[in-house]
């Protein structure tokens, strides 16, 4: 018999046979399609697809880094935080769910436990110390979001944590506190909304205090309810550093409370008191009036809660006088003992120069100028120096250069340069107008002066302080030889004698040896109005002059009342002597400066 082929005669498939050949190719496609796509799924992206199925059943709880410490020069804490919890439920969770499933320790090991919903709420209750039907009434409902407890300390959150009770989660929050309110508050600065630094360090120290937030994660199923055995999984926070300032804050609260007290005295606007170590360059003290409460700082006006140390410019006056006696002898144009013929005024290019008090044609010494701070005299010598010499030497003490020692909004001020100066601002500003500074700007260079002629940077923060107690300094810029040695004693002598011999006289101090000078400029209207609105007044000097260890200024703006009869000098030799006695400085042993106000 013939073999069948499938064809016909002809050599032809026919119609069915095709049909059923093409109906076969396209199952054994389909098959491979799903075969394959079998294989991707459970062959090759069982991981991804796992991944994908636990990401959607993970529920994450942040929990918050600490934020870190400001602490005073001793560790005194100035501002710390505390890490607190809120117990949140989902009542729309909870409600539904009678029993739970929870992983319990049970004989050594660990089982898993039914769990009644009524069970799971006493225990809530006896966590949080409330009543049980307050606390069923907090957690039944449809709300999806409902705050059950707040401010709870970290030991009761993971005792509530590992009770695994469905729809409940705790959220954690920072609470920062200042326990001593006002002392530095400025300084010190608070947060935006309880988290983000605003003012002060707290603003300017911001990323290195916060930290770094941890977290912890946990299954969930459909239901909404905590997976026993599922996934839990904590990444601890990093902690933020503790920044240490160099502050004493015993030192801070005298200086705040003498200033204040002056302030209201005389019924200025503002008062300043600083105090730096002329060896380190450290401030001890940086007092405002109406320092605000960080706590609440509200309660003073904005204008007053940041440092006007560094954020207030002013005409300096009379104790820019200094700085024009070290030119002069820096550059051997004069020494302190010099002498000028000063007549009743002074005039040169046009400009009349006259002193705070009367007199007549006087021979006087350099020192002598400094120490009744003779602007006649200080134009007279000043003219020994051309005027590139007059902006070049302001600029070596630091004016126009604002210091940097951590806070926001610190002013340099405004030194014009010499080429822009008018025939009077080139003489001006030899007795400290014309020129604008800082309070810190102008102790930075009086401690030039006090510490032999080498000029530190103001510091305020003195290291940072991780969590494993590891300390970091500072950094800190290099010193800078402004003046000689030679120089700078010569004008420690200068002012010294303005104490002992001048018009200085009420900042001595029984003990120690004192150098000083006072400032008065007239103040720029600021409420829009032209001319000028009353005078800021101030004093700044060194002690004790056998070695020269403080720096304090006061600074009154706008005091009431005549200007020759505002002294800051009881203030002065108040806050210094503080300072001395804190430090247990000993007192001078060598005679004082005196040197001749008038030619002999």
């Amino acid at each position: 018999m013939a073999q069948r082929t499938g064809k016909s005669k002809n050599g032809k498939v026919p119609n069915a046979t095709r049909r059923l050949r093409l109906g076969l190719g396209i199952m054994l496609t389909l098959l491979l399609v799903v075969g394959g796509k079998l294989f991707l799924v459970q062959g090759l992206d069982v991981g991804g697809m796992a991944e994908a199925a636990l990401n959607k059943r993970m529920t994450q709880t942040v929990l918050p880094a600490e934020r870190g410490s400001i602490l005073d020069a001793d560790g005194t804490v100035l501002a710390n935080s505390v890490i607190r919890y809120n117990v949140v439920v989902d009542q729309t969770v909870n409600t539904k769910t009678e029993t739970f499933k929870r992983l319990e320790t049970v004989d050594g090991k660990e089982k898993l436990v039914d769990v009644s919903r009524d069970q799971g709420i006493s225990e809530l209750a006896g966590a949080l110390g409330m009543d049980k039907d307050d606390v069923r009434n907090a957690v039944t409902g449809e709300s999806r979001y409902y705050i059950v407890a707040k401010d709870l300390k970290p030991d009761v959150e993971d005792r509530i944590s590992k009770m695994q009770i469905p729809g409940i989660v705790t959220e954690g929050v920072s609470k920062r506190v200042y326990p001593n309110g006002s002392v530095a508050g400025g300084i010190v600065g608070f947060l935006q909304d309880g988290y983000t630094g605003q003012a002060g360090i707290e603003q300017t120290q911001d990323e290195l205090l916060k930290g770094k937030d941890g977290k912890r994660l946990f299954e969930i199923g459909a239901d909404g309810l905590r997976i026993p055995v599922g996934l839990d999984e904590l990444t601890p926070p990093e902690d933020g550093k503790d920044v240490k300032l160099t502050l004493n804050s015993d030192l801070q609260y005298f200086a705040q409370q003498a200033i204040q007290s002056q302030s209201d005295k005389l019924g200025a606007e503002w008062g300043i008191i600083i105090v730096m170590d002329a060896k380190t360059g450290n401030l001890i003290a940086m007092a405002d009036t109406n320092s605000p409460d960080p706590n609440n700082p509200g309660l003073v006006a904005a204008k007053d809660r940041g440092v006007r140390s560094v954020t207030a410019a002013y005409e300096p006056g009379s104790v820019e006088k200094m700085i024009t006696a070290a030119a002069l002898i820096e550059e051997g144009k004069s020494s302190p003992l010099d002498t000028f013929t000063l007549p009743p005024s002074y005039t040169v290019d046009g400009q009349t120069f006259s002193d705070s008090f009367a007199h007549g044609t006087e021979e006087r010494t350099l020192a002598g100028i400094l120490g009744w701070s003779m602007n006649t005299g200080t134009v007279m010598a000043g003219q020994r120096l051309s005027k590139e010499q007059r902006h070049d030497w302001l600029q070596k003490f630091g004016i126009g250069e604002a210091p940097d020692i951590g806070l926001p909004s610190t002013s340099s001020g405004i030194l014009t340069p010499a080429d822009q100066w008018d025939g009077r601002q080139e003489y001006t500003v030899l007795f400290g107008q014309g020129v604008s500074q800082s309070t810190l700007q102008t102790v930075r260079a009086f401690q030039t002066i006090a510490n032999n002629g080498v000029m530190l940077q103001p510091r305020l923060i003195d290291s940072y302080l991780s969590p494993d107690g590891s300390e970091e300094k500072a950094a800190q810029q290099p010193p800078r030889q402004v003046v000689s040695n030679n120089t700078a004693q010569q004008v420690q002598d200068i002012l010294e004698s303005a104490v002992t011999e001048g018009q200085i006289k009420d900042a001595a101090i029984d003990g120690y040896r004192v150098g000083a000078k006072t400032g008065t400029s007239e103040s720029p209207c600021d409420d829009g109005k032209s001319g000028f609105c009353g005078y800021t007044a101030s004093i700044v000097g060194m002690a004790p002059m056998d070695d020269p260890r403080f720096i304090v200024e006061v600074v009154l703006q706008r005091p009431k009342g005549s200007i020759y009869g505002i002294t800051q000098g009881p203030v002065f030799r108040s806050v210094m002597s503080q300072a001395l006695r804190t430090y247990n400085v000993q007192p001078s042993t060598g005679e004082p400066a005196r040197l001749p106000q008038y030619a002999k």
